[in-house]
């Protein structure tokens, strides 16, 4: 979910100690406060980090206005297949940066630029890796959005480029940034809650219908064949564009992709699990009546040896599990801790801890950037962004086969059915394949 449709949405905080005018406030200052603390100091163009946005209607147009505000960040290029997105886009960066980036269509320009140190990668799901792979080919580090994948298969792909190209490649899950999820991660193996062997995370929200959509031309300014890159021809559909794409399997990986990359993260960092042994999952699309594919509702059990994550999600309903629309809860014998993006409190003990929100987004692309200086590790790198990806994968997978799945973590591979191992991975467009690493 991009930034500006999570503004939109009304997220419930009623159970949270009365706190949403608070954390309104304080993510305000804590904002203010690191933007005075990062920026208005000049740099040198020889420390400045350069870098391009692939992607900027939605999503991108956010992250490289973002990174364009910091003093020593210069973004130099933007690229989309559709033209219709550049003026916005530039007008936002332009704003933080005091100098209007270039706007080309064909992201392979952007790897040929040899002042390009690094690219930011919010374009549909289905472009994530190989743009991904291509770019550390180019020796150029990468930003890309989450899910980092379309598939399982994939991540595992850009983990081996990222390795071989020696490239920082920081996913765009952002909440790993925040210090306050990262204290709930801290309070939960601290032992505090006792023996925490069940978590759950979830959204509940309540989406519109997408209706149902003739094929049409391609509208004008828009490289549709790229466009579709490695996924299957097809003729243009509007509600297989912009946005909506999330909702077919051949270009988005649902709400499970979408949302659920980002709170099954927090999860199973604080169960300290990675990928699971047996997935079960259920649901359909039991209230929309329209043209998506993927399903409304769905619950999906990810069992490994001695805990258990659960994943639930409703498009249709506004009454959030926890008094919380999208949250993870840990469950152990001496208390539970609940935790959203407003910050986290703990329930069945006396004097009970709490804390409120802390900046997620702009220290996450600080991070980004001071890793591409100093090599370091980013916070939430390629192979944390994988395995919180694989999850959502795994749900949709087990989900789409309509049985449960016995996944091997050492071969990332599903036993006992084909069909199903089959997708873990996609069939590519010719011409379009992932690149040999």
């Amino acid at each position: 979910m991009d930034v500006e449709e999570f503004l939109k949405r009304d997220v419930n905080r009623r159970q949270f100690l009365d706190r949403s005018a608070r954390n309104a406030a304080g993510m305000a200052a804590g904002v203010v406060g690191l933007a005075s603390n990062l920026t208005r100091a000049e740099s040198s163009p020889s420390e400045r980090v350069v870098l391009a946005g692939i992607g900027v209607r939605g999503q991108g147009k956010f992250l490289t206005s973002s990174m364009a505000a910091f003093p020593d960040v210069r973004i130099k290029t933007i690229c989309d297949v559709d033209e219709s997105v550049a003026p916005a886009a530039i007008k936002s960066i332009e704003k933080g940066q005091a100098v209007a980036p270039e706007f080309v269509t064909d992201f392979r320009r952007v790897l040929d630029d040899p002042e390009i140190d690094g690219v930011v990668i919010a374009t549909p799901d289905h472009w994530h890796a190989l743009m991904a792979i291509m770019a550390c080919q180019a020796g150029k580090d990468v930003y890309v959005e989450k899910p980092v994948s379309h598939n399982l298969n994939e991540g595992l792909k850009m983990i081996e480029a990222a390795r071989k190209y020696q490239r920082v490649v920081q996913s765009g899950i952002h909440q790993r940034s925040g210090s306050h999820f990262q204290s709930a991660v801290d309070f939960v193996q601290s032992g505090k809650l006792g023996e925490v062997k069940l978590a759950k995370a979830w959204i509940i929200h309540r989406r519109k219908p997408i209706g149902k959509k003739k094929n049409t031309t391609v509208p004008a300014g828009v490289n549709y064949d790229l466009w579709l890159g490695p996924a299957a021809s097809r003729p243009f559909n509007p509600n297989r564009f912009h946005y909506n794409w999330h909702w077919f399997w051949d270009y988005g990986t649902g709400e499970m992709g979408n949302w659920g990359v980002h709170m099954l993260d927090i999860a199973r960092w604080g169960l300290g699990v990675e990928l699971p042994e047996r997935i079960s999952a259920s649901g359909g699309k039991y209230f929309f009546n329209d043209d998506q594919e993927t399903p409304d509702t769905q619950v999906v059990q990810y069992s490994y040896s001695d805990k258990t994550i659960v994943w639930e999600h409703r498009l249709w309903s506004t009454h959030g599990m926890e008094g919380r629309n999208a949250a993870a809860a840990f469950y152990g014998d001496k208390g539970t801790l609940v935790v959203d993006r407003g910050g986290w409190k703990v329930y069945d003990q006396k004097d009970a801890a709490t804390s409120g929100t802390s900046d997620q987004a702009t220290t996450h692309h600080r991070n980004f950037i001071d890793c591409i200086k100093s090599r370091k590790t980013p916070t939430s790198d390629i192979e944390i962004g994988h395995v919180s990806s694989a999850l959502c994968h795994l749900g949709n997978v087990a989900f789409r086969a309509g049985q449960e799945i016995h996944f091997d973590t050492r071969l990332n591979q599903i036993i006992g059915n084909e069909s199903a191992n089959a997708l873990l991975g996609r069939e590519y467009r010719q011409d379009w394949e992932l690149p040999q690493v």
